[in-house]
């Protein structure tokens, strides 16, 4: 059999035939986003992670201005659910505007690195930072041990990690946080259109296969093919989760910069909610290699991690500062890329694609098909 199904017609039982416009490599290659939705692991970090009563507080949480000091806002406030847990503003809005664009908290159970610049290496460590951080929620450990011991939360909390006034603090923190993670790890991202064509492509179902939209078989062709997004865009979640340069400016304003991956290492490095600190439940401290080994450089200053592409529909605006209106934007942004803003010591994986108006159509209706119907 020939590589190439382009514009070939597959013959099958009878008269009916079908289009698929993949080659051979190019359906092995869609294979690899998948299955979906994705096997659920116990965080072994978070002994509570797949506790049923740690994920209902954990929502509660969530949605509860308890979290914030002054109880004015929660973490659905930014992180809103009807709205793919984020919001459409190009940046967060916490006690101040923010550097960057609010991400979306679908998807990020099993993670290596956690945020924009990557500061956590465990989804609870990534849950506490708002918690205590001035520009958001602002509480102290001594605060939130008050506000949860006075709060309606209290017998669910003990329930689970004991009474509230043994613990320290900072224990009542990460224990809050714990709980908030394992809600948090339970987000995933529905099926989608082309969750269906890449399953019926495995059972070599071409009829099924054919329903997908030729657009968004010329889309992915060039997804995987020439634009060569597959390069930072791969696996089940379309993301690598590492850091790249994507051409994006990260001057915030004429004297300051956001320095992106650099200044995450930072914040990790000094961090004791790490996989490799005490507050790690796991004795094996599976995973606890990554930030042993990882190490600063200049090519991570104005890095910034990968997102998934799963939902990427529902999720405008886009990149780190929210800077891209839409999907057509993103995707012109790659075509006409100024590769001078790019770092001279960093990757040579980005140049100017010159896409004309079909193929930049075909890249969209691609992506939009990575999001449940009606995106």
């Amino acid at each position: 059999m020939t590589l190439w199904f382009t514009a070939a017609l597959i013959a099958l039982t009878g008269a009916v035939r079908a289009e698929v416009l993949l080659s051979a490599d190019e359906i092995e290659q869609a294979l690899s986003f998948g299955p979906w939705p994705p096997s659920f692991h116990t965080d072994p970090s978070n002994r509570v992670s797949n506790n049923a009563r740690a994920i209902a507080l954990g929502e509660a949480l969530f949605n509860d201005p308890v979290l914030s000091v002054d109880g004015a806002f929660s973490c659905a406030s930014c992180h809103d659910p009807e709205q793919a847990f984020t919001t459409p503003e190009a940046r967060a809005l916490g006690r101040v505007l923010l550097d960057r664009n609010t991400p979306s908290l679908r998807n990020l159970a099993g993670l290596r690195w956690y945020g924009w610049g990557g500061k956590s290496d465990n989804l609870w460590a990534a849950s506490l930072h708002p918690i205590i951080e001035e520009q958001e929620m602002a509480h102290s450990p001594e605060s939130l041990k008050t506000a949860m011991s006075e709060s309606a939360y209290t017998n669910d909390f003990e329930a689970i990690f004991g009474v509230i006034q043994n613990q320290g603090p900072e224990l009542v923190l990460v224990n809050a946080a714990k709980a908030l993670s394992a809600y948090l790890g339970t987000l995933v991202t529905d099926r989608t259109q082309f969750d269906d064509f890449r399953d019926a492509l495995e059972r070599r179902d071409f009829p099924a296969a054919a329903y997908y939209p030729e657009a968004a078989q010329r889309g992915l062709q060039l997804f995987l093919g020439r634009g060569n997004c597959v390069f930072c865009h791969n696996g089940p979640r379309f993301s690598n989760n590492e850091f790249h340069d994507a051409g994006v400016p990260y001057f915030l304003n004429e004297t300051e910069v956001d320095e992106g991956r650099f200044s995450g290492l930072n914040f990790l490095l000094s961090s004791p909610y790490t996989l490799e600190g005490d507050w790690n439940d796991d004795p094996d401290r599976q995973g606890a290699w990554a930030v042993r080994n990882v190490r600063r450089s200049h090519a991570d200053f104005g890095t910034f991690r990968t997102p998934s592409l799963r939902g990427v529909a529902e999720t405008a605006p886009y990149m780190h500062d929210g800077s891209l209106k839409d999907l057509n934007a993103v995707v012109r942004h790659y075509s006409k890329i100024n590769t001078e803003r790019l770092h001279a010591d960093g990757e040579a994986i980005l140049s100017q694609l010159n896409l004309s108006e079909q193929e930049i159509a075909d890249l969209v209706a691609f992506l939009m098909t990575l999001s449940k119907a009606p995106y």
